[in-house]
């Protein structure tokens, strides 16, 4: 019976392939399901043995690990370089983009807070 390792919701291309290619390596029987058309599911990597979860799960955490670090040293990089994407680089790429998404999430803030504003008075 199958069983699930990975939900690939907000899970990147780059980061698929290499599970992909680490349960490969460790001669772990997996496959890949699509997302939905419709955004119900996003898809996921799965196990296709249940006695091979306990050594995917431990390859993962170790995988995760790395990957954490690996990402957070290149953010740094990019950071000491001046090439990694803040808010300032963002607002002087795209500042009406920027302006809309801060007055929209006001908006939002806004109707959210409106009832609690409207019973105080």
């Amino acid at each position: 019976m199958a069983k699930l390792l990975l939900n690939l919701r907000n899970v990147g291309q780059d980061e698929r392939q290499e599970v992909g290619e680490l349960l490969d390596r460790n001669g772990i029987a997996w496959y890949r399901t699509e997302p939905s058309p419709w955004g119900i599911s996003h898809g996921g990597i799965w196990l296709r043995e249940n006695d091979d979860h306990p050594r995917a799960k431990a390859l993962m955490a170790d995988y995760q690990a790395e990957r954490s670090r690996r990402v957070r040293g290149e953010r740094e990089a990019a950071l000491r370089d001046g090439t990694a994407e803040t808010f300032g680089s963002l607002f002087r790429q795209r500042p009406l983009y920027v302006i809309l998404v801060l007055l929209g999430m006001l908006a939002a803030a806004a109707l959210v807070l409106l009832p609690f504003m409207l019973l105080r008075g």
